[in-house]
């Protein structure tokens, strides 16, 4: 985890940041492209999305996961948010059954 950085995907500053596999490391992402995300964020990723859902659906970049529909509400409100806010988050039906 690194301290007094920017999140690459909501851009609040200064947090705590996490690296998340754009790829998933299951899908064969282990050496491509990361980046580095707040801990609500990465945690939001994780519950809205499963990483087969990642993939099918074409989340693998910062751009298309800013512009999926069910993440553009979370992203809108987390950035009113300080930077020390860490909510709780509750997996998606979706992702919970599967």
């Amino acid at each position: 985890m690194n301290i007094s950085n920017h999140c690459e995907l909501c851009g609040r500053e200064p947090v705590e940041t996490t690296v998340h596999h754009l790829t998933p490391k299951e899908m064969g992402g282990t050496f491509m492209p990361t980046a580095n995300l707040c801990i609500p964020c990465h945690k939001q990723i994780h519950s809205l999305y499963t990483n087969r859902d990642l993939i099918t659906l074409g989340l693998t970049t910062l751009e298309s996961l800013r512009a999926d529909d069910r993440i553009v509400p979370y992203l809108r409100w987390i950035r009113k948010q300080p930077a020390s806010t860490i909510p709780r988050v509750r997996k998606s039906h979706h992702v919970r059954k599967t």
